[in-house]
């Protein structure tokens, strides 16, 4: 990206958001242009700056994280939403993936990875650890799909050309992408050109919505 990647944080902790201000002030590739330290007062700031991402955690008064993220949807904000927690199995951070927050970062992430996590996030790339994905896909599948949903998923999943079909399979199926590339014998890169595809056309913003939507589909040939 030419300009400036452009962030709000929102956390309650003002530690958290120091040491995050400092951190993002360093690197001249992002201009902090908000800051909040509950979502309510984070949904204001966004709505007002209009940023690239959203540093947001997750437990806050007033108005949690997943709370903000939904409000921020429901008012077309197109900024894309890092969840910040502590723990990688923390449900609310679950809860904010399901519903299409682009990634999560732990909040002892170093400083390097942080920054290079932010840029991932404003190019659309998504930040999931596999074992959150893993428990993800498994809360997914978890539960029975009733006809309606099962019908609007096999429609968008036949937009798919056959290759992303198996990919998007692969990934509902919860394997990397080097994992994908080895099973079908694709390069890599390939592999991430037909995620991406995936994604535009299921119009999903993370690899569980894509599981989501396969899961939903069923096997059409039962």
């Amino acid at each position: 990206m030419t300009a400036p990647v452009r962030v709000v944080v929102v956390d309650d902790d003002p530690l958290v958001r120091t040491g995050l201000r400092m951190i993002l002030g360093g690197a001249p590739e992002i201009e902090l242009v908000g800051e909040a330290s509950d979502g309510q007062q984070g949904v204001d700031v966004v709505v007002r700056t209009a940023p690239d991402v959203v540093l947001m955690d997750v437990r806050m008064p007033r108005m949690d994280g997943l709370a903000a993220h939904r409000r921020l949807r429901d008012l077309g904000s197109r900024a894309r939403v890092l969840v910040l927690t502590t723990f990688d199995a923390d449900d609310l951070v679950l809860a904010a993936l399901r519903q299409g927050a682009a990634g999560f970062l732990l909040k002892d992430t170093p400083p390097p990875d942080l920054v290079a996590a932010v840029r991932r996030v404003a190019l659309g790339e998504p930040m999931l650890s596999p074992s959150v994905t893993s428990q993800l896909i498994a809360a997914v599948t978890a539960a029975p799909v009733p006809d309606r949903p099962r019908e609007r998923a096999r429609a968008l999943l036949a937009t798919l050309t056959e290759r992303e079909r198996e990919v998007a399979e692969a990934v509902g199926a919860g394997m990397s992408n080097a994992e994908i590339a080895r099973t079908l014998h694709l390069g890599v890169a390939t592999v991430k050109t037909h995620v991406g595809n995936v994604l535009a056309k299921l119009d999903a913003t993370n690899r569980v919505q894509i599981a989501r939507w396969v899961h939903e589909a069923g096997d059409e040939r039962a």
